[in-house]
């Protein structure tokens, strides 16, 4: 499963892909702040994950269009925290599982 994760704390961009390798995420993206085209950085993926409090509202509108395109889940959460993101992760490593 790949995942890709909007917004956040900058200084957790390690621990946020640490999270995602060990609920078997095998790519993990992550922008805490806005980078050039950040549109053609995005690439597919199975799962975006919209920290919302910490993300600009232009970051989550490109992100959304990216999602959209490639039928992508989105998740989004108001905590930027390694909890919420470890509990986003279980819960749709177990849908995925279920085959939902």
């Amino acid at each position: 499963m790949s995942v890709v994760i909007i917004g956040g704390n900058e200084r957790m961009e390690r621990l946020y892909t640490e999270a995602c390798l060990e609920h078997g995420c095998t790519r993990a993206k992550v922008f805490t702040k806005p980078s050039g085209e950040m549109k053609k950085k995005l690439g597919a993926a199975d799962l975006y994950i919209l920290f919302t409090n910490t993300v600009s509202h232009k970051m989550v509108i490109s992100a959304l269009c990216e999602a959209k395109k490639c039928n992508a889940r989105v998740e989004r959460c108001h905590s930027s925290s390694l909890c919420a993101l470890r509990t986003i992760l279980k819960n749709h490593c177990m849908e995925l599982s279920r085959g939902n």
